[in-house]
């Protein structure tokens, strides 16, 4: 089945964080509510001086945009680029595919965000050192990253409190 997506037919839900600059218009569960399967996408609208969600990067996702009206500042790891009305951006995995719009126009920028959905995914924030698990949004700091081992040491004395010794439980266990 065929859907047409346009300024008639989508509705906008404004979506306000407790940091007032990132602030934007979303048609929200667009994606799912057509069905989708394996991509997630929304229609956006970015007021007037804000931005769009902070700088960040995907571990297992691709994300397009695709500028339908207006302009804004595209944030990069290259720098800052204008992009506007036509213009087709595409964000790759990882750390060279980091992004961030400001809107420094005196009009709405609208536009199609579509990312890729393998499942889980982690996205990072290089300002802030957060990560995010996404689609649960378990967000964490870099800053606590441990050892693979952190904390594995006591193995033996977690099997005896299982009730049986580590040498009991054999191939049959």
């Amino acid at each position: 089945m065929a859907f047409v997506i346009n300024e008639k037919t989508v509705s906008y839900v404004q979506r306000r964080s407790p940091v007032p600059e990132f602030a934007w218009h979303t048609t929200e569960g667009l994606s799912k509510r057509l069905g989708s399967e394996h991509m997630k996408f929304e229609v956006r609208s970015l007021d007037p001086g804000l931005y769009s969600y902070p700088y960040h990067f995907h571990r297992n996702a691709e994300e397009l945009f695709i500028i339908l009206s207006g302009k804004a500042m595209l944030r990069t790891p290259e720098g800052l680029q204008e992009i506007g009305e036509g213009d087709t951006v595409f964000f790759g995995i990882g750390p060279e595919g980091a992004h961030q719009l400001y809107n420094h126009s005196e009009t709405p920028c609208v536009y199609l965000d579509i990312r890729t959905d393998r499942g889980i995914d982690v996205c990072e924030y290089p300002d802030s050192g957060k990560l995010n698990i996404l689609p649960e949004q378990q967000l964490f700091r870099r800053v606590d990253e441990v050892d693979y081992y952190e904390g594995e040491r006591n193995v033996k004395a977690i099997w005896g409190g299982l009730g049986q010794s580590p040498q009991d439980a054999g191939p049959e266990a």
